[in-house]
């Protein structure tokens, strides 16, 4: 038997229904519901609209009736489409070098970088990487990030690369979020392979590909192309064999040097994150395609370098969605919500780009059409702040929180 809740009444509703996928946007343009209600059913949502209209259906429907008091505001639950959650340890060591002048070489020669946190990962335990990836995605959730997208990428093995997917597979059961987990073997040339990054990649996609799809542990395959890791004509095989057996494809791109992006518009990939170094004609090749951009403020935070060009995306007609990049190394902070308004203040984005940034656009990034929207027949995945008009949500950069987060039609967090 189905079950029917009503949510309500809402000051503003902003539903993102039919706003469009790629572009600028106004925030005139936003689709606001004001005096808004929210009719689900079972995990989904069944109606929004006028909460008295609404309440009358919810009564012929022997629904339940929860009203809200006070001001409230209503937006889809945020998506973090790019997060490395899955790790242990620690790199401050790094961040306090970099800070005080040091190069990526000298800091990985004095035993830091990517490969210090691969050390520090391999030796932990399924369990123990699952409890990270459990505690970080809670801390998450509470901050309103329903559905949060975790890599691989620090095992660079098969065996230390499955350990890390089952436990994201172990997180995934015992949290609230959705978790959308992605294979990123292709992260780096493990120090203690031996063979080039072409017999690494073909030695990943012959012997880890098949088992990633035997045990259904996701169906998501990234690379980093940089100079630091692999070039473009590494990677064009590996990720023809990831599409031939029916992987999306993802790409690190454009971070430091260019090239990934036209990796990803060339292998039709669903994202190219980072794009920090991106020039016009990446932005344009990009801007012409499907390809999702996903901006990665807290890199740029981490790492003191430019922010990712939203503007000129998002003005060319690119889809842009903005992403934590939550990682022990570049990105330590993992507060969504806080670097987007950031991104939004040094970008000049208007408050609908920076909302459909972390809503609907990111749920294409992830290729997941079920959610990103307040409007029927979608998960009923969605925030409530306490806040009499939602320009106070971006204005607060990440300091007004949610008070009630939903997820699936049910209420899974509440600061009251």
């Amino acid at each position: 038997m189905k079950k029917y809740k009503l949510i309500g009444p809402i000051t503003q509703l902003i539903s993102m229904e039919n706003s469009g996928i790629s572009g600028a946007l106004k925030d005139e343009e936003l689709p606001i519901i004001n005096n808004a209600g929210i009719l689900i059913e079972d995990e989904n949502i069944f109606a929004i609209g006028d909460y008295l209209d609404l309440k009358e259906k919810a009564i012929s429907l022997h629904a339940e009736i929860i009203e809200l008091l006070g001001d409230h505001i209503a937006v889809p639950g945020f998506i973090d489409a790019h997060t490395h959650i899955c790790f242990s340890g620690t790199r401050a060591r790094d961040y306090a070098m970099r800070n005080a002048g040091k190069s990526y070489l000298e800091i990985a020669n004095a035993g830091g970088g990517i490969w210090d946190t691969v050390m520090q990962t391999r030796k932990a335990e399924k369990e123990e990487l699952c409890h990270n990836v459990h505690k970080r995605a809670n801390a998450l959730l509470k901050n309103g990030i329903t559905t949060i997208e975790v890599k691989s990428g620090y095992g660079l093995s098969v065996d230390e690369e499955l350990k890390m997917l089952r436990a994201i597979q172990d997180a995934n059961a015992l949290t609230e979020a959705d978790l959308i987990a992605t294979c990123l073997a292709g992260h780096m040339l493990p120090r203690d392979f031996e063979g080039d990054q072409k017999t690494y990649l073909d030695h990943i996609s012959n012997t880890l590909f098949p088992i990633l799809q035997e045990e259904n542990l996701t169906n998501r395959i990234d690379a980093f192309i940089e100079q630091s890791a692999f070039q473009p004509s590494d990677i064009y095989p590996y990720f023809e064999k990831a599409k031939a057996m029916g992987f999306d494809i993802t790409v690190h791109a454009d971070q430091f040097s260019t090239g990934g992006s036209e990796v990803a518009v060339q292998m039709n990939a669903i994202s190219a994150d980072h794009l920090e170094a991106s020039t016009d004609h990446e932005i344009n090749i990009l801007a012409k395609s499907d390809v999702i951009a996903v901006a990665l403020p807290g890199a740029s935070l981490g790492l003191g370098c430019d922010f990712t060009p939203a503007r000129k995306i998002l003005d060319a007609g690119g889809a842009l969605a903005i992403a934590s990049d939550w990682n022990p190394g570049s990105a330590p902070m993992g507060d969504l919500l806080t670097q987007a308004s950031i991104l939004g203040t040094f970008e000049k984005l208007s408050n609908a780009e920076i909302l459909a940034g972390i809503t609907y656009r990111a749920a294409a990034a992830l290729n997941l059409k079920d959610r990103g929207r307040l409007a029927p027949t979608q998960l009923a995945d969605f925030n409530l702040f306490q806040t009499d008009h939602y320009n106070e949500i971006f204005y607060q950069q990440g300091k007004l929180v949610p008070s009630q987060v939903w997820k699936k039609g049910s209420i899974v967090y509440s600061r009251s």
